[in-house]
């Protein structure tokens, strides 16, 4: 079962279950003729329809895996933009922490089966370097920090701390009730159908859009690692990792904000997506206060060496991807943009 099967991540997962002979029962909150990713993929998936911060419909969406064995569930479900979270915190708790909480009573209740419940955490998590907690960090040459499964959390958002919250309560729920929950800590996926409000949505729907391409704080940076690679790690996490700990996974790099929309538009300037762009840091796109000071750099060995996880897809190939699938799907994105409401 995957929750949020018809979002960016979940979405992917599905395609390649799918072509792995997979059974899957796709939890989605919208009605099947509004799905949008896996609309095209009803027809070789069981859907069951519930919002995930309805207990009872939780509940009954669950029922259907009731009597099966060896069941994994990958939770993606969550309202995942860090902005956003800003503007509605109340339904980022609601759904990152009542619609996880909701999800492991009712594995409790309907005593299901499972093999693995696979917990999609953050990066994001992890927020900026605590300096009181120096020394349990693993620095790096240049002065940053490689982040893995013990490195101090330290969330700087409503979206981050509420993905702490749920985080500790799948693994509370393991020490309790013996869930075999996995949690995993993934770094800042990008690719084909991501919502354009992510940063790497944002600069290309921009540059296809107008001669000048805006961007929030240009210093933070980020491990920008492609969509398919996530679903590996979610998917040998899930198969290989001891119930109750962490793996962490990214692309092993970071790149600043403002390097990494340089490279998008010089990217799609060199194959020939676009014209020459002005790009520009706007005040009105930062986070609040030093909520977006943090350099995230992910350190995959642990699951690496699990199950030789690491990234297949360069930065380049994943960008020139991402821009060709925004350049032939305006009619799913126009209406999500924000560059266009921001003031």
């Amino acid at each position: 079962m995957i929750t949020g099967a018809d979002g960016f991540i979940g979405s992917h997962l599905i395609e390649k279950l799918v072509s792995e002979g997979a059974r899957i029962q796709a939890l989605v909150r919208k009605p099947a003729e509004e799905l949008k990713n896996i609309s095209h993929l009803t027809e070789r998936i069981e859907l069951q329809f519930a919002d995930i911060t309805d207990e009872d419909q939780v509940l009954g969406a669950l029922k259907c895996l009731q009597g099966e064995r060896d069941v994994i569930i990958f939770h993606l479900a969550a309202e995942a933009h860090v902005g956003e979270s800003w503007v509605q915190p109340e339904q980022t708790l609601q759904t990152n922490v009542l619609g996880t909480l909701n999800l492991l009573r009712a594995v409790c209740e309907l005593n299901l089966h499972l093999h693995c419940f696979d917990y999609a955490g953050s990066s994001e998590e992890y927020g900026s370097c605590d300096p009181a907690k120096s020394e349990k960090y693993h620095h790096v040459e240049g002065g940053g920090v490689l982040l893995d499964e013990l490195s101090p959390l330290n969330p700087k958002s409503v979206y981050a701390a509420s993905k702490v919250a749920a985080d500790f309560l799948c693994r509370t729920f393991f020490d309790a009730y013996d869930i075999p929950v996995v949690v995993s800590r993934m770094f800042n996926n990008f690719g084909p159908r991501q919502n354009p409000r992510f940063i790497t949505g944002t600069v290309i729907t921009q540059a296809l859009s107008t001669d000048i391409v805006e961007i929030g704080s240009p210093h933070a940076k980020r491990d920008f690692t492609f969509v398919t690679d996530g679903v590996w790690g979610h998917l040998l996490t899930a198969l290989y990792g001891e119930p109750g700990q962490v793996y962490v996974f990214g692309q092993g790099k970071n790149v600043s904000i403002g390097e990494w929309a340089s490279l998008i538009l010089d990217s799609g300037y060199k194959a020939g997506f676009w014209g020459p762009k002005e790009l520009v840091s706007r005040d009105k796109r930062f986070r609040p206060g030093r909520t977006d000071e943090a350099d995230l750099l992910a350190d995959s060995s642990r699951l690496n060496e699990l199950c030789g996880w690491q990234p297949e897809v360069t930065w380049e190939d994943g960008i020139l991807q991402t821009i060709n699938w925004y350049a032939e799907n305006r009619p799913l994105w126009e209406g999500l943009v924000d560059w266009n409401q921001i003031k």
